[in-house]
């Protein structure tokens, strides 16, 4: 049996989890309403006093919150203060399982929350989505279902047939993704099953809290922060988050941050750095907000006012690209000790779309800007932009996300203990000189033939021939012009000159 569809999850604990793990004060008000039995939703139990001390006798209370497929009680324990909740298990299916990882299925019913935030599992799974270049494994698997089909209904033994087919397939299939084009990666890195951020985060934490707020009265949902445990070592986590369906990316608009939300950022960076908790950021998005109300609130301050304060961070910051990392919008979380990027991500000063329009005037050249971008984590290895590129799954982190977050947790923990290492001073100095040497070029040395540009002559050496040029008649002509328009504008102002006096 598993938890029903959005229930919460709770972890069986028999010491006090820390102050981020749950909410530790609820208000008097709720209080009350817990002893006189009241129906209140699970949020008005965890509201906390404005100044962070419960109000009334510390007694222990009862509250019921009722759902469609669920039984939720809720109690204050006296001695700890902390809210601990009971659910009543529901039917386990693989709708209810998606997209919680595995470490979060278990017989647990009692416990400390450990999960506090506004992602909930999708009730279904996304449909399949296959993108161009794949269509030769649809006609594959097509063929395969025919023959199996077949087989029911003859009776027939076509098993070495159907074995030839799928190792055909899985060939197709390895040869496929082992030698993808920059396109094809570009295609893949926007997938819209790709896992997200939260995804990754519930992954790789052992706790985890959302937080909100820009403390100027916003709190963008395109740019999602947090503290989470791995391991025991707390984490400020930050994030672009994209939507898994139509209605999700609206609310989230489409990971493309406000002014508001890189503020939010700011200020839980500046939150990290006072309580030293190293800092890991995840680029995924297509670039900043250009509406016209995000360039009223100051889109570029926010950006610049991020790049500015990072370097300044004292605490080991590393950043890893999950899918598409687009401009200044993924550079303002994005200024970093370590740059590692999933095999299939890509990260780009201007998306292909908009460097096509601006250098060959359409969009139809999207595909030939891709490749001259050099937007693929393999090619910004070699310009020393990126540190690491993680491999994924075959078929992409969309085909296995638990691995795929596994491999992130594992590469963001080796890089971490080399940060930790380093003294404050050290750790700065060597962010500034990272991002020095970026697009550095040395003169006076040779270039190799084979890397040499092949720079097309011109044609017609510039001249009087030039159609650009005017000719030696209509240039006399033009200075003829000229010489009498000056000599009449003379005459004017002697005229002028003689009537004045």
């Amino acid at each position: 049996m598993g938890f029903g569809t959005g229930a919460l999850v709770l972890q069986q604990t028999s010491v006090a989890a820390p102050r981020f793990a749950s909410i530790s004060q609820v208000n008097g008000s709720s209080l009350d309403a817990f002893r006189n039995g009241a129906d209140l939703p699970l949020c008005s139990h965890l509201q906390s006093h404005r100044n962070g001390i419960a109000q009334g006798s510390g007694q222990a209370g009862f509250a019921t919150t009722r759902s469609s497929n669920k039984l939720l009680q809720t109690r204050i324990d006296s001695e700890t203060s902390r809210v601990v909740a009971k659910i009543r298990k529901g039917k386990k299916s693989a709708e209810t399982e998606y997209p919680w990882p595995e470490k979060l299925k278990g017989d647990e019913q009692e416990g400390y929350l450990e999960f506090l935030s506004g992602f909930k599992p999708l009730p279904t799974k996304p449909k399949p989505v296959t993108l161009p270049f794949e269509r030769p494994l649809v006609d594959l698997e097509n063929k395969i279902d025919e023959v199996r089909e077949l087989a029911n209904k003859t009776g027939m033994d076509f098993s070495e047939q159907i074995k030839e087919l799928e190792q055909k397939y899985d060939q197709v299939r390895r040869d496929l993704y082992l030698h993808l084009t920059p396109v094809q990666r570009l295609s893949v890195a926007r997938h819209p099953n790709r896992p997200t951020f939260l995804d990754h985060v519930l992954n790789i934490t052992d706790k985890w809290v959302e937080l909100h707020g820009d403390r100027g009265g916003y709190d963008d949902p395109a740019l999602v922060c947090g503290i989470g445990k791995i391991e025991g070592m707390s984490f400020m986590f930050m994030g672009h988050q994209k939507g898994r369906n139509t209605k999700e990316n609206i609310y989230r608009n489409f990971a493309m941050p406000t002014p508001n939300g890189y503020r939010k950022a700011l200020r839980m960076m500046r939150h990290a750095d006072h309580h030293g908790f190293p800092i890991l950021s995840f680029i995924d998005t297509p670039g900043a907000y250009a509406g016209i109300k995000a360039e009223e609130l100051g889109q570029g301050e926010a950006i610049a006012h991020n790049l500015r304060e990072m370097f300044g961070l004292r605490v080991p910051i590393i950043t890893t690209v999950i899918g598409e990392g687009g401009s200044g919008g993924a550079l303002a979380i994005g200024c970093c000790d370590k740059m590692i990027m999933l095999e299939n991500a890509v990260y780009y000063v201007a998306s292909p779309e908009a460097c096509a329009a601006i250098l060959w005037k359409t969009a139809a050249a999207a595909p030939k800007a891709t490749e001259a971008l050099r937007i693929t984590g393999m090619e910004l290895m070699k310009l020393d932009v990126v540190d690491e590129v993680i491999p994924e799954p075959l078929g992409g982190a969309h085909s296995d996300p638990v691995l795929t977050s596994k491999n992130i947790k594992a590469t963001i923990l080796k890089y971490m203990k080399e940060l930790l290492k380093l003294d404050p001073e050290t750790l700065m100095k060597q962010r500034v000189a990272k991002f020095r040497q970026m697009g550095a070029v040395e003169e006076g040395v040779e270039v190799d033939a084979h890397i040499k540009r092949n720079m097309k002559k011109r044609e017609a050496p510039l001249g009087s021939e030039d159609p650009r040029l005017l000719t030696s008649g209509l240039q006399q002509s033009l200075d003829v012009k000229i010489s009498a328009v000056e000599g009449t504008t003379s005459h004017v102002n002697a005229s002028a000159t003689r009537s004045v006096e």
